[in-house]
């Protein structure tokens, strides 16, 4: 299936993206108006965009049915600031209570539960029960178009960062297991970030992979091995070589068993080596391959 945006019904256009581009993270927005008047809303078109300067971007966009604009952005021209709290699972339901469209003056604090914290540089209030916590003021805010369902992308830079301690490890540095960050997806359906969803890929920051066109067509080509498999292996600035001090049972059993048929057995390594690759055993993996050759 193709989906020309040029000829559908823009409900289905957004439906399409927000399932597809997924999960998103979700800040919850605090503003003010001249008046001081509060508002509060989530905003799933959100994330990081700079570090130096430290620039964060969310969008108030149109509505889809008649192209009005949030109370959020019509804050935002008047006060250019922003408090930007990150929505973890212990907060989300209430931050979706504080998504509905009350009328303007009505405080979204109230009528979700949260409670007003006095910001240090800032007009509007922080939500006390956020664990991280952002102090912003508004670069710029730029319109791209005036239809329902344009974003208006407002350009903010962090001044102050809140961080619970809760969220710290030893080093004073954001634990990653600790947040349970809530992400947002198509329709109804969230995300739910904790421990058991959490997996590391290796990242190359010093030494260049050497590339999965670098590897031995046996392995490239395996139908045993997957692309993330392969992914793995190539990310070695060099090709390994064969370890004699390297001792494994479950090979010393395929060799012996499989010994006179090379094509079994090949099928044998590759299928052990997938498995120590989804158990993260790199330099295992890379010594059972490298038994044939």
């Amino acid at each position: 299936m193709i989906a020309d945006f040029t000829h559908l019904p823009l409900p289905r256009i957004q439906a399409y993206l927000q399932h597809a581009v997924a999960p998103r993270p979700i800040c919850l927005a605090s503003t003010v108006d001249r008046a001081g008047q509060v508002n509060l809303s989530p905003f799933s078109f959100f994330n990081l965009f700079s570090s130096n300067p430290p620039i964060l971007v969310f969008s108030p966009s149109r509505r889809l049915r008649d192209g009005s604009t949030k109370h959020t952005l019509e804050n935002l021209l008047e006060v250019p600031e922003v408090g930007i709290h990150i929505v973890d699972y212990d907060m989300v339901q209430q931050v979706s209570l504080a998504s509905c469209e009350y009328p303007r003056g009505v405080n979204e604090f109230t009528k979700s539960g949260f409670t007003q914290e006095t910001a240090r540089l800032i007009r509007p209030p922080l939500v006390k029960e956020s664990k991280i916590r952002m102090e912003c003021r508004v670069n710029e805010i730029k319109p791209l178009g005036e239809q329902g369902g344009a974003g208006n992308l407002v350009i903010c830079q962090v001044l102050l960062m809140h961080i619970d301690d809760s969220l710290l490890d030893q080093n004073q540095m954001i634990d990653q297991t600790r947040i349970e960050h809530v992400a947002r997806l198509g329709a109804n359906w969230y995300c739910r970030v904790n421990p058991s969803s959490l997996f590391e890929v290796e990242k190359p920051n010093i030494h260049i992979g050497i590339g999965v066109d670098a590897l031995p067509r046996a392995i490239a080509r395996s139908p045993f091995l997957s692309g993330n498999h392969l992914g793995q292996l190539a990310n070695v600035d060099s090709l390994p070589a064969l370890d004699p001090a390297f001792c494994d049972d479950r090979l010393k059993n395929i060799i012996q068993y499989f010994g006179n048929s090379p094509d079994e057995m090949e099928r044998e390594l590759h299928i052990y080596a997938a498995e120590l690759l989804d158990e993260g055993k790199l330099h295992a993996a890379w010594q059972v391959l490298l038994t044939l050759n």
